[in-house]
């Protein structure tokens, strides 16, 4: 196939031997050519900008921006963007933002190679690749009530452990507003204690250690 007529892919990854792995499968297919590397956010928005690609391989954590907000702007500007999100995160909140942001795939990064050549055919070809077993998780995350950006800080704060007191004054607000948040947060995530609410918003992405 000519070079013109080639599936163009920008690979967006802060690791650079992961880049060179992915650019060395992709070209190695007859029909694929990777037109763009970035290590960031930013610097795939400013890539996607001058290039253009049809598919965009885009990695979620990132330095300077992370993967669901640089594709949240792509997809802002360019209507027709075919986003495919790769990363080593399962959390179904992970999974959610990113197609909440307009990413038309999700593939981890230990998927077979023959799996990430099969997803950027078909979401070049206009279709979603979502695997089953991310597809669960969605599902599972449609039918959980969502925590707003305070309560998102808030949990992410008892994650590192952090008592009412300290979560009050890392954030400004009052250890009674901070009782109120995780009261609402247990109830959101249906468990009884601050500590499931922990292991739950780390499982789903919510939190990290």
């Amino acid at each position: 196939m000519s070079q013109s007529a080639a599936i163009r892919v920008l690979i967006v990854d802060d690791h650079a031997i992961v880049r060179q792995g992915l650019a060395a499968m992709i070209e190695n297919e007859p029909d694929m050519t990777v037109v763009g590397q970035a290590s960031d956010g930013q610097e795939a928005i400013e890539q996607y900008q001058q290039l253009q690609p049809d598919v965009t391989l885009m990695d979620l954590q990132m330095p300077q921006m992370n993967g669901a907000d640089a594709t949240l702007a792509i997809c802002a500007e360019f209507a027709h963007a075919r986003m495919i999100i790769l990363t080593t995160y399962d959390g179904d909140e992970d999974i959610y933002r990113a197609l909440r942001a307009g990413a038309k795939g999700y593939l981890l990064k230990d998927a077979e190679p023959e799996a990430l050549i099969n997803a950027i055919q078909i979401v070049h070809s206009g279709q979603q690749y979502i695997p089953s077993e991310v597809a669960a998780k969605l599902v599972q995350r449609m039918n959980i009530p969502e925590l707003s950006d305070r309560e998102q800080e808030v949990v992410r704060q008892m994650a590192r452990g952090l008592s009412n007191h300290d979560i009050g004054a890392a954030l400004n607000i009052t250890e009674s507003t901070v009782k109120f948040h995780i009261n609402r947060i247990l109830s959101k995530l249906g468990v009884s204690d601050r500590t499931q609410a922990v292991i739950t918003a780390l499982k789903r992405g919510l939190a990290k250690l």
